[in-house]
This record gives structure tokens, sequence and C-alpha cells, in this order.
């Protein structure tokens, strides 16, 4: 295993009606969402294409597990960061961190573990360097 001193990566995003419930507080489930997307920017920054990925290197990515911890709660036309960096890695996994900020306020934080598989067998394989 090793520990990653990575940098973060900020992805910037606004909270929209169809991210809440009746009261104008983000739903849940809509974190994760948010993060799925902070997750597949990382990646386009480092030029991997999730979809074309899987079809000409026969990788893809699959979350193992995912640890929140919601603090506090979003709310309607906030604009919130979603930050992640890599925390730690296997051969084959990688650990995100991952945290939701308003301004300096920390909503929520998550530890997601992501599992490289070949896209034929669905087995784990090596991670590709990108996450080095």
């Amino acid at each position: 295993m090793t520990e990653q001193k990575a940098s973060v990566f900020r992805l910037p995003i606004r909270v929209y009606y169809e991210d809440t419930d009746a009261g104008g507080v983000v739903y849940h489930s809509t974190y994760l969402n948010f993060m799925e997307r902070a997750r597949t920017e990382w990646m386009l920054a480092r030029n991997i294409n999730l979809n074309t990925y899987a079809a000409t290197e026969h990788k893809m990515f699959v979350v193992k597990s995912i640890e929140v911890d919601y603090k506090q709660p979003a709310h309607l036309c906030d604009d919130l960061v979603v930050e992640s960096s890599i925390e730690k890695l296997t051969a084959t996994r990688v650990y995100f961190k991952q945290q939701i900020f308003r301004g300096e306020m920390l909503l929520t934080s998550a530890r997601v573990q992501l599992v490289c598989l070949d896209t034929d067998s669905r087995r784990p394989i090596p991670l590709p360097p990108i996450f080095s």
C-alpha cells in the first residue's frame, strides 16, 4: 500500500432544484452524484474518457465501497466545491478522499474505494499508471 500526497482536484457544483427535496435541502444520495462527477472530471483531466477507455483499454473502474459522513446540509442554489484527492493505493485499488464544501464550511466527507476491473472477465487487474 502506498500513502499518497497527491494534489487536490476541485470541481465547482451549483445545487439545482432537481437536487433537492421540497424544502430545498439536497438529498443525501445527490452528494454521491456530486462526488461521482468529480472523480469523472479528475480522470478526464488526465485524458481518460471512461467510455472510450473501457472500449479501447478493456479496463473499467467500479466503486467497491464508500464511507460518507454528512456534517451540514447543502441547499438550493448553493455554490459548492467537491475536492478529490488520492489517499491510498494498492495494486488494484485506489482510495479517494472526497469533501464537499460551501465556502469554507465542510458539508460532507467520504472515502471512496475504486477497483480496476478487466471489462471481459470482471476480475480485478492492476491500476493504470495515471494513479501513480
